[in-house]
């Protein structure tokens, strides 16, 4: 049984006294294989959904495909398969990669396949349709089959999708409309409000802007032909089916049981005080205009936090085929592992804005960040533990200045990566984590625990003492840093506390495992292999 059927079968016996939370990812088109920016995404939600876990949140985590667009049809086409077989195929491939990349989500959705999602899609629209916002009307149009959205001419650049840059092709036909204009005014005050919060402010001013230009209304169906006859047919007209952005916004909702209002959309959706959306930048506005203004004319309750993060690009490019600088993440976790992939994408990208992911840079962090100070730090004390306390964990002595203040700044982390991580800010609770490691490095330079060991053979008694502490100090520091890593980096969290010979016990509040002082005297370490290995730059950089 996978974990996110685990998860789904326990849903119902949830703990009453947890706090429900709840967060998605966007749902990719399958037309070709998933690239960087997916596993961006990917990581981003894991280590919220990790981190609220570990605070005692009841926690859905939802992911998925989405198949129903018309560029999946014409990839189909272009290979010479059947829809369905192309979509299949590419939807294991983003299900394969969220698992590569350890994502703990609850449930994944495939939008063509699975039998929740079409009725309650059907039911979204019935709806709408009950409030008076779904009508039929002829029109005209610029639309980008990539986007899958109509532009106005003043949204273009140069002519061209500001996305895609390609030409949006001009479409003539009957379609099915929603009332978006209606919602202008409402949807303002909510976003203006917080009500319905926009991460980060540079996105939410966006989003505003936008509403304040004006609203139009928006076409919610294609013809049958035009889609290929492939798609959610409009319920009582064959003729029509769903556009792809409608159906598959709804996939948030459908996944949990709209359909027939079951618990999981009861508990984690309707009753929920935290309802999160993850996203890119170039999907805001179908997040926070088009999906709000659909559930306030469901009256569905809105997503309570839409978190948007920027693109990645390559050496200051954005990624594309024809530049041939698209990077493959599950090459990348297969070559390098998986760890420092995650650790790169939370560290090295902002959650808010473009970054750039070249390999050197990768590397380079793999080397300073990973090799050299984390792992390094976890070998040097095991390997002092076992050459001057055989194998223990001895008690502290009597601490000095240096363990105080070493102490102090490891007391002081759990409250860092706390506000961290409620900022939506993983590189800034991984860079706090990163100075107590710092720290703690030099502290050894500072100490030198071999004097002590020296003074202490020819039997001066005080520096017994003083290597104790500092040995003690530096387990101490390292489990600590595995239960802080616990979100990020699960893994490597698992791989510290098993060295250590600890287990990571995350069913104790996390504020409690994160104490100082929580590694009992006499523990014996289990040494292990290095975490981290080095590579050589140069070599990498020419091998790729």
């Amino acid at each position: 049984m996978t974990r996110a059927k685990r998860a789904a079968s326990k849903r119902p016996a949830a703990k009453a006294k947890q706090s429900p939370w709840y967060v998605s990812t966007t749902i990719p088109y399958v037309n070709a294989s998933p690239h960087i920016g997916h596993a961006l995404e990917y990581v981003l939600t894991d280590a919220l959904a990790r981190y609220h876990r570990r605070v005692g949140d009841d926690v859905f985590f939802l992911t998925g495909t989405d198949e129903n667009a018309l560029t999946n049809v014409q990839s189909a086409e272009r290979l010479g398969v059947p829809v369905a077989e192309l979509v299949e195929r590419n939807s294991a491939r983003f299900r394969e990669l969220a698992e590569t990349l350890e994502t703990s989500f609850d449930d994944f959705i495939r939008t063509s396949a699975d039998p929740r999602h079409t009725p309650g899609v059907h039911k979204l629209w019935e709806a709408c349709a009950r409030s008076g916002d779904i009508y039929k009307r002829h029109y005209h149009g610029l639309y980008c089959v990539r986007c899958e959205l109509f532009y106005r001419e003043d949204e273009l650049i140069d002519g061209l999708c500001p996305i895609h840059r390609i030409p949006p092709e001009e479409v003539e036909e009957e379609n099915y409309f929603f009332r978006l204009s209606r919602y202008a005014d409402q949807l303002e005050q909510l976003i203006a409000s917080d009500t319905l919060r926009v991460v980060p402010e540079t996105r939410k001013n966006e989003v505003l802007s936008f509403i304040r230009r004006g609203l139009e209304d928006f076409s919610i169906s294609r013809s049958r032909e035009r889609a290929h006859g492939w798609g959610v047919p409009v319920p009582g007209d064959p003729a029509q089916v769903i556009y792809v952005w409608y159906d598959a916004l709804g996939n948030y909702i459908t996944a949990l049981g709209y359909a027939d209002d079951g618990p999981l959309y009861q508990r984690y959706w309707r009753e929920n005080p935290q309802r999160l959306h993850v996203l890119g930048k170039d999907v805001i506005r179908f997040h926070a205009i088009y999906w709000p203004a659909m559930l306030l004319s469901a009256r569905v309750p809105l997503p309570t936090t839409v978190l948007v993060h920027g693109f990645i690009t390559s050496g200051g490019q954005k990624m594309s085929k024809s530049l041939g600088n698209v990077l493959d993440p599950a090459q990348i976790a297969a070559d390098y592992g998986v760890e420092p992939l995650r650790y790169f994408l939370l560290r090295e990208i902002s959650p808010f804005t473009d970054s750039d992911f070249t390999l050197e840079r990768f590397l380079r962090a793999c080397n300073t960040d990973l090799a050299d100070q984390l792992g390094n730090l976890l070998n040097r004390t095991i390997n002092m533990l076992q050459r001057y306390n055989d194998g223990g964990i001895p008690a502290s002595g009597p601490l000095t200045g240096a363990e105080q203040s070493l102490i102090e700044q490891a007391r002081a982390l759990h409250g860092l990566v706390d506000a961290a991580v409620r900022a939506y800010s993983s590189n800034e609770a991984l860079a706090a984590i990163w100075e107590l490691v710092g720290r703690a490095n030099r502290y050894v330079a500072e100490v030198a625990p071999w004097e002590l060991a020296k003074t202490r053979k020819a039997g001066d008694q005080e520096a017994a003492r003083r290597l104790d502490t500092a040995l003690y100090t530096l387990a101490e520091t390292l489990r600590m840093v595995a239960h802080l890593l616990v979100p990020f980096l699960p893994e490597t969290a698992a791989k510290i506390a098993a060295q250590l010979g600890v287990a990571l016990d995350t069913s104790a509040p996390w504020a409690d495992a994160t104490a100082w002082g929580q590694l009992a005297a006499g523990t014996r370490v289990q040494p292990g292999p290095v975490l981290f290995r080095k590579w050589d730059i140069a070599d990498e950089s020419l091998a790729n």
